[in-house]
């Protein structure tokens, strides 16, 4: 078990870079947990549907808001996670959505360039306190088509998302930034965990390896900026937080989500 603690110089990183990587938030055991959660569980693999990229390859995704004791719920609770997330957004914080991103071997396509907040501000929240920690499933590469951030970006604020194939970022904006701007590929181990801003540019290229990429994502939102109407995602509702060591005491529990039947990532 990790008992990671965020410190002064990962805060630093987060509001300078806009992102900041923690390797080995979990560890072996625990990760092994949540493969095999993912393997078995039926109810994620028939929620998780596609969207395509640009060029038409298909990554998939599953959306849910729930925070229960089961597997998923206890690793979006755990202090590692939760206290990390209210020291980067400066106090209180609730669960926003967690989702599972895969990309099978060979076929999985790439996401595009785009800010979370860029469609986070369509569902009523007023200000960018908003943030997502990820959790590298399967080992992350420039091969099987790791996350890449323009770092910095978050400084821009939020740009206006169009209708591409995906909800993408304004591309004028995209291509001067990524000119301007440092990218850095985060490749990740399995366990490992990257924390960023939600208007961090982000985007991840094609799979092309023989290997899968899963990445399970939990995101978070200040108390203090609650949707002021409903939309997609419910207002401030409070999060329980349990200790680290829950995970592993729970092992392989598996419950049953209510999944998000709409896609985020396309014209609405």
């Amino acid at each position: 078990m990790n008992a990671y603690r965020v410190g002064e110089e990962d805060l630093r990183k987060y509001h300078e870079d806009g992102f900041f990587i923690v390797r080995s938030l979990f560890d072996a055991e625990e990760m092994e947990l949540l493969r095999n959660a993912v393997a078995i569980d039926k109810d994620l693999a028939e929620a998780a549907y596609e969207v395509s990229d640009n060029q038409g390859a298909r990554a998939k995704i599953a959306i849910w808001q729930g925070t229960g004791d089961d597997l998923y719920g206890l690793v979006a609770r755990c202090r590692r996670v939760v206290d990390t997330m209210e020291a980067l957004l400066g106090g209180e914080v609730y669960h926003w959505h967690s989702k599972m991103t895969i990309k099978e071997p060979y076929t999985g396509g790439a996401w595009e360039w785009h800010q979370d907040y860029g469609y986070w501000y369509t569902y009523a929240c007023l200000y960018p306190y908003l943030a997502t920690c990820m959790i590298a499933v399967d080992r992350a590469t420039k091969a099987n088509g790791c996350l890449q951030v323009l770092k910095g970006s978050h400084h821009m604020g939020r740009i206006d998302h169009g209708v591409q194939t995906q909800l993408g970022a304004d591309p004028e904006r995209v291509e001067i930034a990524t000119k301007r701007l440092e990218t850095e590929y985060c490749e990740l181990e399995s366990g490992d965990g990257l924390f960023f801003h939600c208007n961090l540019f982000h985007c991840s290229g094609q799979n092309k390896s023989s290997e899968p990429r899963r990445a399970f994502l939990c995101c978070y939102n200040a108390a203090r900026n609650s949707p002021y109407k409903i939309i997609r995602h419910p207002q401030y509702t409070p999060l329980v937080k349990v200790p680290d060591s829950a995970i592993k005491e729970a092992g392989l529990r598996i419950a049953r989500q209510e999944f998000s039947k709409t896609s985020h990532y396309q014209l609405r």
